[in-house]
């Protein structure tokens, strides 16, 4: 296992990136009162995981918010929450959603991997005068393995948010720990959950903890040009939280592990995409060679708090896996 901690895009150092060597970023005329910022923010992804929880982080704090989805009805509803229907590929939506806007929360889920969402949602935030940007990538975006760049889409996207707005922040969380939500019927059955990744551990994250980091970091500048990996607290295979799981039901829960050409077949017999599926397959297999073995002090610096580990999030999710 190996601790890191992120502080550059592309090997940039975000300190001069753009400006020059050795010449400070100039800060944000938004910022205020120990760096906080003020001002409309745009949440999209707003009626996905991530988005929502964001979404109602900031309505609690009494944040002006703005939610972007391509379907309104599905957004939670908040008090003093404004919702505006766009989509990434209709520019004049896009135009309309940012207006009045000062921070992005920047989260694409394209049916097939690209940057195209997220550099025609950058396009129209530096059109319309917003100054800052929190990018929700992931973990290991633009690392090689081998012949393959992992999460090319990702890294293109951080690419675009920090040649097009002055402020910025990249997020690059682990594998989420509500991943395992998604074998949940299975494990209901009593079926063995699929496992792609072996033995292999990463830094399962609690995706409610990067949704807390997002809502901090749309709301100090003193993140400016920092690149967060965002783990859990300790290094888990699948089957270490399969173990974890069966502690907390009382009863045995198993895995099934899925060599990376079985699990390529599984997945297009689910009618997926081949293009999603080879991204699925790379990062998977990325991950089983022992290079998700990453564990660092992110959240915690963003936070003030500790990140939460599975167990705790597990017990918190625990009635979705007794059925």
């Amino acid at each position: 296992m190996s601790v890191r901690h992120d502080t550059t895009v592309g090997g940039r150092d975000p300190a001069t990136d753009r400006r020059g060597a050795g010449v400070p970023k100039p800060p944000s005329d938004h910022a205020r009162r120990g760096g906080s910022i003020i001002g409309m923010k745009l949440i999209t992804g707003a009626t996905g995981v991530i988005g929502s929880q964001v979404l109602r982080l900031l309505a609690a704090r009494g944040e002006p918010v703005r939610a972007m989805t391509r379907y309104p009805a599905r957004v939670p509803s908040f008090p003093k929450v404004d919702v505006v229907r766009a989509d990434y590929d209709d520019p004049a939506s896009l135009a309309t959603a940012v207006e009045g806007v000062d921070a992005v929360f920047l989260l694409t889920a394209p049916p097939a991997p690209t940057a195209d969402h997220d550099r025609a949602l950058v396009a129209a935030a530096a059109a319309g005068g917003v100054r800052r940007v929190v990018k929700l990538s992931a973990i290991g975006s633009g690392e090689r393995d081998g012949d393959t760049v992992i999460g090319h889409w990702h890294a293109e996207a951080e690419r675009a948010v920090c040649d097009s707005v002055p402020d910025w922040t990249i997020l690059r969380p682990s594998s989420f720990a509500s991943n395992t939500l998604g074998r949940a019927d299975l494990l209901r059955a009593g079926a063995p959950a699929p496992n792609m990744t072996g033995t292999a551990t990463q830094g399962v994250v609690d995706p409610r903890d990067v949704a807390a980091v997002a809502a901090e970091t749309l709301l100090s500048s003193l993140h400016n040009g920092q690149t967060y990996t965002l783990t859990g607290p300790e290094p888990l295979s699948v089957p270490d939280q399969a173990a974890v799981l069966a502690k907390l039901l009382n009863r045995p829960v198993a895995t099934e592990n899925l060599p990376p050409a079985e699990a390529w077949a599984r997945l297009l017999e689910r009618g997926m995409g081949t293009a999603i599926v080879d991204a699925i397959v790379a990062g998977a297999s990325w991950a089983r060679r022992g290079h998700n073995a990453v564990v660092t002090e992110d959240v915690s610096r963003a936070l003030g708090r500790a990140a939460t580990g599975f167990e705790s999030w597990a017990r918190d999710h625990l009635r979705e896996f007794s059925g």
